[in-house]
């Protein structure tokens, strides 16, 4: 069954050139930072409109914690980009694991409808083993 969508439509946005992420030097153990974006938005590859949602991160820092404001600056890169749902999360966990190494973190996309379906991703570092390699 064909349903219009491609390989390039798959890997749309990935190989954009996100901006790195800047941090800071933490100076506590073991706690929990969680970072709330609830506007966040991006487009469909496919259809070119608008895809709304929010965006949570919860991790916990080992050596550097994320900076707010380029946070924020990060996340618009996603604005005009157009990326499959689940991508956008895989992409921001992967993403965050290079600027700041947590001891483990979850990002989380709660995306509205469109269409009368909502969709929810979550990814987690460290990633559990499944044999699957990107």
């Amino acid at each position: 069954m064909s349903t219009g969508y491609t390989d390039d439509h798959a890997k749309a946005g990935l190989d954009f050139s996100f901006p790195a992420i800047d941090t800071w030097r933490n100076q506590f153990p073991a706690y929990e930072i969680l970072i709330d974006d609830p506007e966040f938005t991006s487009v469909c590859p496919k259809t070119g409109l608008p895809d709304f949602g929010a965006i949570t991160l919860r991790y916990m820092p080992r050596e550097r914690c994320l900076e707010l404001k380029s946070w924020k600056e990060y996340l618009f890169t996603y604005r005009n980009l157009g990326i499959f749902q689940e991508n956008i999360v895989n992409q921001v966990l992967e993403d965050v694991v290079k600027a700041c190494d947590p001891v483990w973190a979850v990002v989380r996309g709660e995306f509205r409808p469109r269409g009368g379906i909502s969709t929810t991703v979550e990814a987690r570092w460290p990633r559990p083993s499944t044999g699957q390699s990107r």
